[in-house]
């Protein structure tokens, strides 16, 4: 049994009858599908989820001077600063899918400059850690099975089985896939995102489970346009960073309850009961990155939940899933496009316009 399995008991970690198996078989059907697109639209062999980036941008990621010792673990180091990429995107499979229709929105962020041994076996020594959010506060699916089905029934090449994926979800499942599917938003960088599933902070005695989340300050009001073009997202960009500086609030939210299940993801923790906390500012300076460089860096950035020191190790059936799924899909995309796996090593000023040791995607 590998490491994934390896459960947090503390922390309420328990396997789903059947889990390995089924994480094995998504992966596989995900593979398919990977393999299918490519055969018919040929290369570059794409993300299964999120191919479509609006873009790729310099950040910085300021750690709050004072913090109690609870939430002072891991990257969040007292007054560090971090230099860092941030990806956003939509998760449709559609890479040309016009951003005026509904979609869950994905902001990644990958810190650099971080020390430690990391949990993956083969960016062990990488000095980088990764944050993935969605402008959701909940993942789709709730537990192995499901998960399984909507995979299926969404990849499935039979369109009335494809419309049948929402049943996959349970009804509870599938009343919050039509609210996250119909979601438009006017600008990534006006927009509220959130860990959908948990994951630890810290280690003994202040080991705990938490989510995060990232929140606009004070964001551009923007509406969304009578017309729009297919890529107004990247617009909207575009001119804020071109006019001056984008930042969010980087929050945790440590569980308060046992009753706040780390395997349940449809389970959103109440703010009322477990409040966020302010740990981290993110600031986006004013750059261009609409160039042909950067969207090649978007496009060739790998970030994974597991990409993490083992303070902020993921929890969950759906986070051990996804790991098993990464693994499988970095290693066919690689194999497809025929590049190297390498986690990015330096972080240059925006104003500079170069990139240096550019990683290659994972999944």
């Amino acid at each position: 049994m590998t490491d994934e399995w390896l459960l947090d008991s503390d922390l309420g970690e328990v396997l789903y009858e059947n889990e390995i198996e089924i994480a094995q078989q998504i992966a596989e059907s995900i593979a398919t599908t990977v393999r299918q697109r490519y055969a018919e639209q040929g290369p570059p062999a794409r993300r299964d989820a999120h191919p479509k980036a609006h873009g790729c941008v310099s950040a910085e990621f300021r750690v709050e001077d004072i913090l109690p010792p609870h939430l002072a673990q891991g990257v969040f180091v007292p007054g560090k600063r971090y230099p860092a990429w941030i990806r956003f995107s939509n998760a449709d499979a559609d890479a040309h899918r016009p951003d005026a229709k509904g979609d869950v929105r994905g902001m990644a962020i990958k810190l650099l400059d971080v020390p430690g041994e990391k949990i993956l076996e083969e960016d062990r020594f990488a000095p980088t850690q990764d944050f993935m959010m969605i402008n959701d506060p909940v993942f789709l699916t709730d537990h192995a099975e499901n998960y399984l089905k909507l995979v299926e029934r969404i990849n499935s090449s039979n369109p009335l089985v494809k419309l049948s994926a929402g049943l996959a979800l349970g009804w509870k499942g599938a009343e919050r896939a039509l609210a996250a599917q119909s979601s438009r938003i006017a600008n990534p960088l006006a927009t509220r995102y959130w860990s959908p599933v948990p994951c630890r902070l810290g280690d003994p005695p202040y080991k705990q489970a938490i989510k995060f989340s990232a929140v606009p300050c004070n964001p551009i009001e923007t509406e969304l346009p009578h017309h729009p073009d297919p890529d107004f997202l990247r617009q909207a960009m575009i001119d804020q960073l071109q006019e001056g500086d984008a930042k969010f609030d980087f929050l945790v939210q440590p569980r308060t309850s046992d009753a706040m299940s780390v395997e349940d993801s449809h389970d959103q923790w109440s703010e009322a009961h477990a409040p966020f906390h302010k740990v981290a500012t993110i600031t986006i300076p004013k750059q261009v990155f609409a160039t042909p460089e950067r969207d090649a860096l978007a496009e060739n950035l790998s970030f994974n939940p597991w990409h993490a020191l083992p303070q902020h190790r993921p929890l969950g059936s759906i986070n051990r899933i996804r790991r098993v799924v990464y693994k499988t899909i970095s290693s066919l995309r690689r194999e497809l496009n025929n590049v190297s796996l390498k986690e990015p090593t330096a972080w240059v000023d925006p104003q500079q316009q170069e990139l240096h040791a550019i990683g290659q995607d994972r999944r």
